[in-house]
């Protein structure tokens, strides 16, 4: 048997094939479990969701902010298939009944200790190359919440209880 055995890569059809209950994200290839988000995480991601829909609502905006869990399909194959916390996708041509094909303008994960490295690391480069405008991570440990603005190449690190600007929406803020 060959020492350098070849890693199975895993399609949607396996995420879909996954037991009642079950959740997984799958990122060229690899499945990565996702354990029940707390309590914490849960209020967090309420309030993030509610306050960026409130503005869309309010501003008559053609987005959509769509909260965990929705399918993202972020580059059209099979080998790709990621649940963002919170989803912003300004073209609604991407979005269907299955979920959103293609990248969303904006995405927020909120970390928690099983997603870190996925989340900073794995994720952060995989939303950048796939075409995400905007990506947020709320670290609840660190009080902090990470801003990468892929298509200018700015990074921001923010408090909570400090306003955070949006750059997906000119003159809006939010504060965590």
């Amino acid at each position: 048997m060959d020492a350098l055995q070849k890693e199975q890569r895993y399609t949607v059809d396996d995420i879909y094939a996954l037991p009642d209950g079950e959740r997984a994200e799958l990122i060229d290839g690899r499945i990565y479990d996702m354990a029940p988000p707390s309590w914490s995480h849960q209020k967090i991601s309420r309030k993030l969701h509610q306050a960026i829909a409130n503005y869309i609502d309010g501003n008559h905006g053609q987005c959509e902010a769509l909260a965990a869990p929705f399918a993202v399909f972020l580059e059209g194959d099979d080998r790709n298939y990621v649940e963002p916390d919170i989803s912003v996708i300004c073209d609604l041509s991407k979005l269907d009944e299955q979920g959103c094909h293609g990248a969303p303008d904006w995405i927020i994960e909120i970390a928690s200790p099983g997603s870190k490295s996925r989340d900073y690391m794995t994720k952060l480069f995989k939303y950048r190359t796939a075409g995400v405008k905007e990506y947020w991570i709320v670290d609840l440990e660190k009080q902090q919440v990470m801003v990468y603005r892929f298509e200018n190449d700015i990074m921001g690190q923010y408090d909570f209880g400090k306003d955070i600007p949006s750059g997906i929406f000119e003159g809006f803020s939010i504060r965590v």
